[in-house]
């Protein structure tokens, strides 16, 4: 279906909009209360479009739209939908799958610790936590406050019961309850650990209350002892609280949101406010923000944050207006089964607090920003090295290197690796097959290639490399400047390095380069080489084995193509064929029982194995 026709029959509901290009890749997600008007809105030559929308529209081939029953239906979709696909024109929160939670475990007997892989088993995780002192920290406390389990024994009610396992060290020095030999009820254990979520979220006034009574009711009972242990952990408690800052003497919880913006790079950071004092600040780095405002990259924060907040406090302070605050209202509300506000204060103590926030978060992007352009401006050692042992009029910063591989002119493949700042850069490999079809020669290979991955950069209008590296000898350098020629590349700084004493040629000078054998310049020439022919060998190899594979099934009578692939697909390999019995051969679709027996036959001569037996 033609685009025209596809906004033509747009709903007028609810829902998600999907952008593709011609490719099918989705350029951006988008929801809407009304997806026809939302969706069109984008093509109408009136609308003034930003230069970001300009560019999107001009790549979008399909659009693809999913209707829901309600916008905040739509605005969850449409979370889930960016943080799985992370499309290009979105505003995307930076990759938090490094980032530790801590994790609360789904058993009889939970454990906590921290963790950086989520399993959906019931689980409960909290965080993710971008500063992992702060986690540790809180985890050490809770270890010393709280006598919770650190072992990992499988303490199911039957294990428990039947006391498989013996208390440790922890049970004798107060630090554990030891339900291992089923000294604890699995009620009361589970109400530490309830104490512990509390007091992860930053609770502390709520756990405070519940020990203090317990701790009464103790002594009223005159177990002394036992109060005592609870004493001992009101005072942790106390300590702990008191090194966080009280912003609010109304005990409130609150998120307090802050951004800033630097043109395509963003930074929002969360500071956790819990029964009126600051437990924590979590920040996230955003890209795709440009031509974007700060009202609008909170609006997409929020979604991607919120979508999996272990806590969602009944007040978030918000640094704009922001255009969607009701339905993430309602979808918070949902979420959370409590009433949410989303404010944007103007004046007042909560402004302040605001202002206090969006300073550490410009802080932060200042940081990264730093940081970004620290790691542009450092050089390697030994790229300096190698511009001045090959006198190269530009720094070598980006190094292309070129190798071909091929047995006895069979299944002949080129890599081509590529070195920034002196480090591999694995995500910019390419590999080759080599389509000439005369006998293989390498100086023609090397010149094929070189032609075909700079006549593509030149129309991708892409920036060349700072060196093309050559593996071989005067033959091959020569091929590669023809190359290079024929596109009118005529400037491009390319040597090649010779395997069998390393020397280094450059075009134009017969002699080779005289570079110290122990020199650092050498060294990353050796590198650049030894990657291009490892990956040159590999692919080779990977292609070898499969036409070896497939040339041995070719050989077997009977067996065609598509009989081939039914064998590989249900018996897996080679070697499993080769193994197997007619029987099993003949459960294969479409081998049939006297096919099976001819390729048995095949692979065992004279070994008889029939399907039916005798």
């Amino acid at each position: 279906m033609e685009l025209e026709d596809k906004l033509a029959n747009i709903p007028k509901k609810p829902g998600i909009y999907l952008f593709k290009d011609k490719s099918g890749e989705i350029l951006y997600i988008g929801k809407a209360k009304i997806l026809r008007n939302r969706v069109r809105s984008y093509f109408q030559e009136s609308r003034n479009l930003e230069p970001k929308l300009v560019r999107l529209v001009s790549r979008i081939s399909d659009i693809e739209t999913i209707v829901t029953d309600s916008e905040v239906e739509a605005l969850i979709l449409e979370a889930n939908l960016v943080k799985e696909n992370k499309p290009r024109y979105n505003i995307n929160l930076k990759d938090d799958k490094s980032f530790p939670y801590i994790r609360v475990t789904n058993e009889p007997y939970p454990r906590i610790f921290p963790t950086r892989k989520i399993i959906r088993d019931g689980s409960r995780y909290f965080g993710p936590y971008t500063d992992v002192y702060s986690m540790r920290e809180i985890l050490k406390t809770v270890k010393r406050i709280f006598p919770v389990r650190s072992c990992n024994y499988l303490l199911t009610t039957e294990n428990t019961k039947n006391k498989k396992y013996k208390v440790c060290l922890n049970y004798h020095i107060k630090r554990c309850h030891g339900p291992c030999e089923n000294y604890v009820s699995h009620e009361e254990y589970n109400k530490v650990i309830e104490f512990v979520v509390d007091f992860i979220q930053g609770h502390t006034q709520k756990v405070e209350q519940d020990i203090s009574l317990r701790m009464k009711k103790l002594a009223t009972e005159l177990k002394f002892e036992q109060a005592a242990r609870l004493r001992d952990q009101l005072k942790a408690i106390e300590i702990f609280r008191q090194r966080q800052k009280v912003l609010d003497p109304t005990m409130a919880d609150r998120d307090i949101i802050a951004a800033a913006l630097n043109n395509n790079d963003a930074c929002c950071a969360v500071f956790k406010v819990r029964d009126g004092k600051i437990i924590g600040r979590l920040h996230f780095y955003l890209n795709g923000v440009r031509d974007e405002d700060i009202a609008s990259v909170t609006n997409s924060f929020m979604k991607q944050y919120y979508l999996k907040a272990d806590f969602i406090p009944p007040e978030i302070i918000v640094p704009a207006l922001l255009s969607d605050r009701i339905i993430l209202s309602n979808w918070l509300e949902q979420k959370s089964e409590n009433k949410v506000k989303i404010l944007f204060p103007q004046q007042g103590e909560k402004s302040r607090l605001l202002k206090m926030c969006n300073k550490n978060a410009q802080l932060l992007l200042d940081e990264l920003l730093l940081q970004k352009q620290q790691a542009k401006d450092i050089i390697a050692g030994s790229v300096k090295a190698l511009q001045e042992a090959l006198n190269l009029k530009q720094i070598p910063k980006r190094i292309e290197g070129f190798d071909i591989s091929n047995i006895q002119g069979t299944n002949p493949v080129a890599s081509m690796v590529c070195f920034i700042n002196g480090k591999s850069a694995k995500s910019e490999y390419r590999r080759f097959k080599i389509r000439i079809k005369e006998t293989p020669d390498d100086f023609v290979m090397m010149h094929e290639v070189v032609y075909r991955r700079y006549s593509r950069i030149q129309k991708e209008n892409k920036a060349l490399p700072d060196l093309i590296l050559i593996d071989g000898g005067k033959g091959q350098l020569s091929a590669a400047t023809e190359a290079l020629k024929k596109l009118h590349i005529n400037d491009q700084q390319v040597i090649a390095l010779a395997k069998r004493l390393d020397e280094v040629f450059v075009p134009g000078i017969q002699e080779a380069q005289n570079i110290r054998r122990d020199s650092a310049a050498l060294k990353l020439l050796q590198r650049v080489r030894d990657e291009s022919h490892r990956f040159a060998v590999t692919y080779h190899r990977s292609l070898r084995k499969k036409r070896t594979l497939l040339s041995i099934l070719d050989e077997i009578p009977g067996v065609g193509p598509g009989r081939r692939t039914q064998l590989l697909k249900t018996l897996g390999s080679l070697k499993k064929i080769r193994s197997a019995t007619a029987a099993e051969l003949s459960a294969v679709e479409g081998i049939s029982p006297r096919l099976a027996e001819q390729i048995r036959e095949f692979f065992h001569p004279g070994e008889k194995d029939t399907v039916h037996g005798e």
